[in-house]
């Protein structure tokens, strides 16, 4: 059994990791943003990574809202919604891409910078994205110590919201951050931009040990560099969800010109990444 003993911190998506981690695998989440190559196409990409090859695919689907300042996006994730916001891509397609991933058997949330929110209306857009399907959003830049109305929005909508802790955070930071995520907190392995790397963090074991010792009641997820099945592996040894954004965008490398060869190279990807996921505490 989980050793989640409080639902009510779990969530929606934290329900989903509970269950994987019962099964005896973490969980895989999947980061793509809206609008590249196109609305339609990232469409069919967030699909791609919940279907994989023969149904195995990702368990989170991460939808990344293009932004116009992306401080901790890596060069691939900055190159592609720099051209999805250069096409006119907007907060609504979110709502969308949200719909259409509730279809699947994956959860959908929003990875979206705090200026978008506000920008919309946090009461607002916790509505829109719950009314779409949406099981929450994860907010890298914004400080869980100075949100009273995301707070409020996402208690009154039913979301999860989930908050990140860096490696140099203190164990009083680690706390108060977990203390006002639900879901799961997201452990940032490295300091800086995300991309996929060659090797993951020495740091990624060593944060998550250090919010899970203070704070053992929510899962720990850790993303910032797996590119491939064996880093999967890896790191789903010690985390309890395993998050890749890079090594699946560059998948679609084609800009929509031959999508369907990316789709497929999405998909196998997906499913590589789901095996070592499979295979990480086994």
């Amino acid at each position: 059994m989980s050793r989640f003993t409080d639902a009510s911190r779990l969530g929606i998506t934290g329900q989903v990791v509970a269950r994987a981690l019962d099964s005896g695998r973490p969980a895989l989440v999947g980061y793509l943003p809206v609008g590249y190559p196109s609305v339609a196409d990232s469409i069919s990409a967030l699909k791609a990574i919940t279907e994989g090859v023969e149904g195995r695919g990702v368990d989170i689907v991460e939808i990344g809202m293009p932004y116009s300042d992306p401080l901790m996006d890596g060069l691939v994730i900055q190159h592609a919604t720099a051209k999805a916001r250069a096409r006119g891509v907007r907060t609504r397609d979110a709502f969308l891409a949200v719909e259409a991933v509730a279809q699947t058997t994956a959860a959908p949330m929003v990875m979206t910078y705090w200026n978008l929110i506000e920008a919309y209306g946090p009461d607002a857009f916790a509505r829109d994205l719950a009314a779409a399907g949406g099981a929450g959003a994860i907010t890298p830049d914004l400080p869980p110590d100075d949100c009273p109305e995301w707070l409020e929005a996402t208690d009154k909508y039913g979301l999860d919201r989930v908050f990140l802790v860096p490696p140099s955070s203190t164990e009083e930071r680690i706390g108060l951050t977990m203390a006002r995520c639900r879901g799961w907190v997201y452990a940032s392995s490295v300091m800086g931009v995300t991309g996929a790397r060659a090797s993951t963090s020495d740091a990624a074991p060593v944060i998550t040990a250090r919010a899970r010792a203070v704070d053992p009641g929510l899962p720990v997820g850790i993303g910032l560099g797996v590119s491939n099945g064996d880093q999967a592996a890896e790191v789903g040894s010690y985390a309890d969800l395993v998050i890749v954004g890079s090594a699946l965008l560059k998948c679609l490398d084609s800009d929509g010109l031959d999508l369907q060869t990316d789709l497929a190279r999405l998909r196998r990807l997906a499913t590589e990444l789901a095996d070592g996921v499979e295979r990480a505490r086994r």
